[in-house]
């Protein structure tokens, strides 16, 4: 079974038992998270079901399986001709989920 859910701006296509980075929220390792705004839902049978624009009552169930950092970004800014110039970086944190239940 497939679903398509939106969360944070960004769709997602997933399936039971799949694992996830999603943006960061605050959530204990081992919770769950409900996401209810399904935009579409394939079952096993072959069918597909679209919402206009949201599946009604369906589902996507996630457990919290960790935090983690993504890979490091390093950005430079350079002025010619100013002798000015600085070199920084980032790491944007992410949980890890795992796809449980898709409820349609």
């Amino acid at each position: 079974m497939h679903a398509i859910f939106r969360d944070g701006g960004r769709q997602y296509r997933v399936e039971e038992g799949e694992t996830l980075f999603l943006d960061y929220r605050d959530a204990e390792p081992g919770s769950t998270l409900q996401f209810s705004e399904v935009l579409a839902i394939e079952p096993g049978s072959g069918d597909f079901v679209c919402g206009t624009p949201l599946v009604d009552g369906a589902s996507v169930e996630a457990e919290v399986i960790e935090e983690v950092k993504g890979p490091k970004v390093i950005f430079h800014r350079f002025r010619r001709r100013k002798n000015s110039h600085s070199r920084k970086g980032h790491r944007q944190k992410y949980i890890k989920v795992r796809i449980g239940k898709i409820a349609s």
